[in-house]
């Protein structure tokens, strides 16, 4: 399996994503996953991945939490979470999610 964060610089999120992300693969028995973080600097670097807004969380190359919302945009990304709008998805999304992808 492999994960990976596409982020902004200026986005607040990314990094606590992360850090929920490695609870959520240890959890879920992937232990020996890496994450890779991978900065989308420029509108150009957003059309050539699957880029909606930061962070965008890959499980081999596909959106964790798909949705019509790719851009090209450096803007952060909005999860609907139980608690509402949130700039990540809870612990609960992400072990969820990483549960149904296999």
């Amino acid at each position: 399996m492999k994960a990976e964060i596409l982020h902004i610089d200026d986005c607040p999120s990314w990094e606590e994503a992360g850090r929920r992300l490695r609870v959520a693969l240890d959890s879920t028995g992937h232990q020996d996953t890496a994450i890779t973080y991978t900065l989308v600097a420029s509108s150009a670097a957003a059309a050539q991945v699957p880029f909606a807004g930061s962070p965008t969380i890959l499980i081999d190359g596909t959106d964790l939490f798909p949705s019509a919302g790719r851009t090209n945009d450096l803007a952060c990304r909005v999860y609907m979470t139980p608690e509402g709008l949130a700039g990540r998805p809870t612990q609960g999304q992400l072990q969820e999610a990483l549960a149904s992808h296999g």
